[in-house]
């Protein structure tokens, strides 16, 4: 279908001077284009990679609509209309000031501007922007909201495996035992005073 053309035979020839002769001004010629239009595009598959080879990120635009779920590995900012649910597990999710979501949203970080009817849930931190409204319950372990924001649900400030401090296991509590000489006795005393 396609012929492979050298780029010598699209240039036109330029004819040989004798070596005497006057340097006339040659004319710039452009090369002919050929334009192709196709109707369909070629088949794709698109596997899955690890995570580790992938750092870019997705956007959804401001005209886009999307409605049922939206599962993402990699970082995600939406500016359109989204229904359903939104999971960027590892990643950062951020909702755009043109963007309209009515979804359960969930990501490692969410950076909210735009308009969001829905429950959120981040493992590592909320900052709902100035001119964001949010309508929804909020799980997340840290959180910030400026001023000018609009809030209305509950937040539930989880401790995350990152944050949390590791607690040592308590340790129980020594119970004097009077020393009798019936052993069995003894251990039944013990016993009962835990």
């Amino acid at each position: 279908m396609w012929s492979n053309k050298r780029r010598e035979d699209e240039l036109p020839q330029r004819p040989e001077r004798p070596a005497g002769a006057p340097v006339a001004p040659t004319p710039v010629v452009e090369p002919q284009r050929r334009e192709v239009n196709t109707m369909s595009s070629p088949n794709r598959s698109f596997d899955a990679e690890p995570v580790s080879t992938r750092s870019g990120s997705a956007a959804l635009g401001k005209n886009v609509t999307v409605k049922g779920q939206i599962f993402a590995r990699e970082d995600l900012t939406i500016d359109g209309e989204v229904e359903g649910t939104v999971e960027c597990q590892e990643h950062r999710l951020t909702i755009g000031p043109n963007a309209r979501v009515q979804a359960g949203l969930k990501a490692r970080e969410i950076i909210i501007q735009g308009s969001i009817q829905g429950n959120v849930d981040a493992t590592d931190k909320i900052d709902i922007k100035k001119e964001a409204k949010l309508v929804g319950d909020i799980k997340t372990s840290r959180i910030v909201i400026e001023d000018g924001a609009y809030f209305k649900g509950s937040i539930d400030i989880s401790k995350s495996a990152t944050n949390a401090k590791p607690q040592p296991a308590p340790q129980p509590a020594a119970v004097p035992v009077a020393t009798t000489p019936n052993t069995t006795n003894a251990a039944a005393t013990a016993g009962s005073l835990k």
